[in-house]
């Protein structure tokens, strides 16, 4: 069978596969404002060649302008067969506090079994499982049992900001029968899973001032209002003691779950001490949310902010700061709408503000949640595959918290065609924090379950 074959030398060349992706790693891409686009460029390039070496045809780097490069190849040589469009995406979160990391962030570093470095697992990870599975059967095989798309993007992180014009600049090139996205993760190391439900975003930059510039805490503190205050009351009052959204309304849609996600829910036997383990939370520190701590994270909305500042710790002085900044978002699940929340974020903000400040609201985006059922013969067939891969018995169908913004349109797109979400992250990545990391047993896993869903999604009718 060519899936031998694929197999065969995907076990003989995974050393070669671990040097792509260390390739990859060494180009710090990240997307965000502030960080040198050339390096998202010269990532997309890397991205680029890659694909052509790996056996992939037509190969080019799409734009729109203002936005981070696409990298986009195709296999089309399987005639009667379906064509999947595989998605990950080749930019990476800034390296946060370079200092905790304990190698650095852009040397892809190989400990304890784990590959270490910013992008190591999310998403260069995604690219290099999906282009070693083609290469796997393209120099055993000389032929792939589908035909196959894919789609790199470049702006991921920063929130997809381009995408509904490249989608309207591109669409024609996307068409395809299967959606396969190479950028979620497995439940745990070794199981391997489907991710059948995200969580949409709503952010933004709220700045709060009550001067025109700092003064002196002792010539003017007490009369003066402190800005930093000021943004802490309004912190504070989002969420309730429990750490409940506390916003008025902002529940209203949220809805019931369906029987296989409740049976799903309760198959996982997810405790406390699992989540303790896996996150890394002081002893000390309480979980919210109550004890179902997978509906919470999965299926309920939640608050975050990730990011504050007023002077420095380089900085401090005796000042009161004349403002006051941060990033906050909420993570929005199927049915809340992502305008309409935001809203009401902003309408309770303002309504807590104390002592007059003025409020500033910036950079606000948004995306919706997003879920599908998996009880189609693609999903059978894809968790046969993977189940394949991982040396398991079955595959894991499971929700996840965070957002990937390409999922939702992208599906339209391709006129709702199914949309499979994959990847090698586990709960030990770290993704988005210092210390980000990828298991390498899980790699391998997930390269022979790639090669696997494109035999068992190439016999589907």
């Amino acid at each position: 069978m060519d899936s031998e074959q694929a197999l065969s030398y995907a076990r003989e060349h995974q050393r070669e596969f671990i040097e792509d992706l260390k390739a990859l790693v060494a180009i710090p891409s990240v997307s965000f404002a502030g960080f040198d686009p050339a390096n998202v460029a010269a990532s997309a390039e890397a991205v680029a060649g890659l694909m052509r070496r790996r056996g992939l045809e037509n190969v080019e780097i799409l734009t729109v302008p203002g936005c981070h490069p696409y990298v986009y190849g195709e296999r089309l040589d399987a005639p009667g067969k379906p064509t999947l469009l595989m998605y990950a995406h080749h930019d990476v979160q800034p390296p946060g506090r370079e200092e905790l990391w304990r190698s650095p962030p852009f040397t892809a570093t190989e400990r304890d079994g784990r590959l270490y470095g910013r992008g190591s697992a999310d998403d260069k990870a995604g690219i290099v499982v999906t282009l070693a599975a083609v290469a796997s059967y393209l120099r055993s095989a000389g032929r792939l049992p589908l035909n196959v798309k894919v789609i790199i993007e470049g702006e991921e992180e920063a929130g997809s900001e381009h995408l509904e014009q490249f989608l309207q600049k591109y669409k024609s090139k996307l068409g395809a029968d299967i959606m396969v996205l190479t950028d979620t993760g497995n439940f745990d190391t070794g199981v391997p899973s489907i991710t059948t439900a995200l969580r949409g975003l709503v952010c933004m930059d709220v700045t709060v001032r009550s001067a025109d510039h700092p003064l002196h805490s002792g010539m003017w503190g007490g009369p003066l209002v402190d800005p930093v205050q000021a943004l802490a009351k309004m912190i504070a009052s989002v969420t309730d003691k429990n750490g409940r959204l506390a916003v008025p309304g902002i529940h209203a849609k949220v809805r019931k779950l369906g029987r296989a996600e409740e049976r799903s829910l309760k198959s996982l036997r997810y405790t406390e001490k699992d989540f303790r383990k896996q996150s890394g939370v002081l002893p000390k520190t309480r979980l919210l949310g109550g004890k179902d701590l997978l509906r919470s994270n999965w299926y309920q909305p939640s608050f975050s902010v990730n990011a504050i500042q007023a002077s420095s710790r380089k900085d401090c002085a005796n000042i009161i700061n004349e403002a006051a900044w941060c990033h906050m978002g909420v993570r929005i699940v199927e049915n809340m709408d992502p305008a309409d929340t935001l809203r009401r974020l902003k309408a309770h903000l303002l309504k807590h503000a104390p002592w007059g400040v003025s409020v500033e609201f910036e950079r606000e985006s948004s995306g919706p949640a997003w879920s599908t059922q998996p009880d189609s013969p693609v999903f059978q067939a894809a968790a046969r595959a993977l189940a394949k891969g991982y040396g398991t018995k079955e595959t894991v169908f499971m929700g996840c918290g965070g957002s990937i913004p390409f999922v939702g349109p992208f599906s339209s797109v391709l006129g709702g065609a199914p949309a499979l979400l994959i990847g090698v992250e586990d709960p030990y990545t770290n993704p988005h924090s210092e210390n980000e990391s990828l298991h390498l047993g899980d790699f391998e896993k997930g390269i022979r379950g790639s090669i696997h869903l494109f035999e068992e999604l190439g016999a589907v009718k």
